[in-house]
């Protein structure tokens, strides 16, 4: 069953359908939570919510090939939302994988405090891009915003970590 087809069948009453939907996606959706809300047991509440919204919502969906950018995009704004509400900063101890391979952890450290510190569209395209891996085509659609802006938002957001980290330039694409 395609995820089209799963999306049809949990939006006529399938519980499992929906199920499989969630249960596919739930690395991925952790890893996004968790590099918002840094917190394991945050990340996982986080998830909890997504399911419950999405469960509630999943009517309103009108286009079922969009599922997945619809349902990370419910996942973002529950974890602005939720940082809010907390008005807490935690820390970053740790980059996640993609972005440390090679820095050591005081590096990591300090790169994570700078993403920290970037405007919120800048860090959203930061995150979706090197953490997540997703195209820039995928983040302009789910952002729901021109594929230029988020290019711009993209080359600010190095820029500005160039710059604090007190490098002149580098391969980050």
């Amino acid at each position: 069953m395609t995820t089209e087809e799963q999306v049809i069948a949990a939006q006529g009453g399938d519980d499992q359908a929906f199920y499989g939907l969630i249960h596919s996606e739930r690395v991925r959706l952790f890893r996004i939570a968790y590099s918002y809300l840094k917190n394991e047991e945050d990340a996982i509440e986080a998830i909890q919510e997504l399911t419950y919204r999405a469960y509630l919502k999943l009517g309103k969906l009108k286009e079922p090939r969009y599922f997945h950018t619809w349902l990370i995009r419910i996942l973002i704004r529950y974890c602005l939302d939720e940082r809010k509400r907390r008005q807490r900063m935690t820390p970053v101890d740790e980059v996640p994988e993609p972005l440390s391979k090679e820095l050591n952890l005081d590096d990591r450290i300090q790169l994570g405090m700078e993403i920290e510190n970037l405007k919120p569209n800048h860090k959203h395209v930061i995150i979706l891009k090197y953490y997540e891996d997703m195209t820039l085509t995928e983040i302009s659609r789910l952002l729901e915003k021109p594929e230029g802006t988020v290019k711009t938002w993209l080359n600010q957001a190095l820029k500005q970590l160039r710059l604090v980290g007190g490098k002149g330039g580098g391969e980050h694409a």
